[in-house]
C-alpha cells in the first residue's frame, strides 16, 4: 500500500478543495447577497452583530485561502470556530439530520471535520504554504 502514501499530497488538495469551495460559497451569499439580513440574525441569537461580520468574512477568505493553501493551519481554526458557533446556535436544536424545513447539523459537522483536520495535517506539499517554507515545487520525489 506505499503507493496509496504517494497520494497523499493529493487528497489533502481535495480535502483543501471541498472544504474550500463550500466555505466560499456560504461565504459569497452571507457577504455580497445577505449581509445586513445575516447580521441581524447573528444579533437576534444572543451574539454580538459585528461578530456576523467576522463570520461572513471568515467564511469567504478562509474559504480562499484553504483552497490554495495559504496560512492553511489558522484559516482552518478559524472555520472550525465558525461552524462551531453554527453547529451549536442555529443547527443543534434541530437534531442531527433535523427535517426538509430545519436542516440537521450533519453537514456541517462533515464540514468542520474537514477544517479540524487540516489544523494538524496542514496543506500538504501541493500549497502556496509548503512552496514558502522553501518546499520547492511541491512534490517529493522517492
Amino acid at each position: 500500500m506505499r503507493y496509496l502514501d504517494r497520494l497523499q499530497p493529493l487528497a489533502l488538495l481535495v480535502m483543501r478543495f471541498a472544504l474550500g469551495v463550500i466555505m466560499v460559497a456560504h461565504g459569497y451569499q452571507k457577504v455580497f447577497r445577505n449581509l445586513r439580513p445575516f447580521v441581524h440574525m447573528v444579533g437576534s441569537m444572543g451574539i454580538p452583530q459585528w461578530l456576523g461580520y467576522v463570520a461572513a468574512f471568515t467564511e469567504l477568505l478562509g474559504g480562499l485561502l484553504i483552497i490554495i493553501g495559504f496560512f492553511t493551519r489558522p484559516a482552518a481554526f478559524a472555520l472550525c470556530i465558525d461552524l462551531g458557533v453554527a453547529i451549536w446556535k442555529v443547527h443543534w436544536h434541530n437534531g442531527l439530520m433535523g427535517s426538509p424545513d430545519h436542516p440537521g447539523f450533519e453537514f456541517p459537522l462533515a464540514v468542520v471535520a474537514l477544517a479540524f483536520a487540516l489544523i494538524f495535517f496542514a496543506a500538504g506539499p501541493i500549497s502556496i504554504d509548503h512552496v514558502l517554507r522553501g518546499g520547492g515545487t511541491g512534490l517529493r520525489r522517492s
